[in-house]
């Protein structure tokens, strides 16, 4: 009697370490886990729908380990990706600022037949971009953005980019309606003004923003010390 005792009280372990195993197992690969929305058992995993042997709820799916991320599609009411207005680019392409969602940008507002101010700006954009890491290329985009849209073709902005080395596929240069400029330029809080045909006064202004399209930096001025904007744009790259 007692080894019949002994023999059953060894088999009750046994099932309830393989029970306990069973309900503990690594999820493979391709599985998919479904728990109990009342967490009726803890925290315990199920590997089949169905519902819950305490409550009777269905079960909720956890997760799909095969499954791939999804990017958050939301964009916060500071991102310039809110602006609806149209964009040629110097390859003759139209877009939308939303369109450059997911990489950094640094962009400045220019004007190609500028012969004072722009030439700088112009210069350090190239400065800051031959400061950043060739690894980051692929997360960055330099923007030119003109104000006058009435010169500025696609035709002339390429040009542009190619007689000043900024031709590669990381360099942007953007034409648009003159209502989208002022709009985008009440955005970065750059100011211009035509003061004859073919001459602007305008702000100075660089900006950096994070590839959900939100202002993280400005630098203002011409030929400045660009350090405090590199670090801003490898920490932002870097996030």
């Amino acid at each position: 009697m007692n080894n019949y005792k002994w023999v059953l009280g060894i088999f009750t372990m046994l099932f309830v370490l393989v029970s306990c195993n069973n309900g503990t197992k690594t999820m493979a690969s391709n599985e998919i886990a479904y728990a109990c929305p009342m967490k009726c058992e803890g925290d315990k995993i199920y590997y089949k729908g169905g519902s819950c042997p305490v409550c009777k709820m269905d079960l909720m799916t956890l997760t799909s380990l095969t499954a791939e991320p999804v990017e958050s599609e939301e964009i916060s009411e500071e991102s310039i990706f809110n602006l609806t207005s149209k964009w040629n680019t110097e390859e003759g392409n139209s877009i939308e600022l939303k369109d450059l969602k997911g990489k950094t940008l640094v962009m400045v507002m220019i004007y190609t037949t500028c012969k004072a101010a722009c030439p700088r700006l112009v210069a350090d954009m190239r400065n800051i971009e031959k400061q950043i890491p060739e690894s980051f290329t692929n997360d960055m985009q330099y923007v030119l953005v003109s104000i006058d849209p009435k010169t500025d073709t696609p035709t002339h902005l390429k040009a542009f980019a190619m007689e000043n080395f900024m031709d590669g596929d990381h360099w942007t240069f953007l034409q648009g309606t003159e209502m989208g400029v002022r709009e985008f330029a009440n955005v970065l809080a750059v100011k211009y003004k035509q003061i004859s045909p073919m001459a602007f006064s305008h702000s100075n202004i660089i900006s950096v923003f994070n590839p959900q399209g939100e202002l993280v930096h400005q630098q203002e001025g011409l030929g400045v010390d660009n350090k405090e904007t590199v670090e801003k744009i490898i920490e932002t790259v870097n996030k």
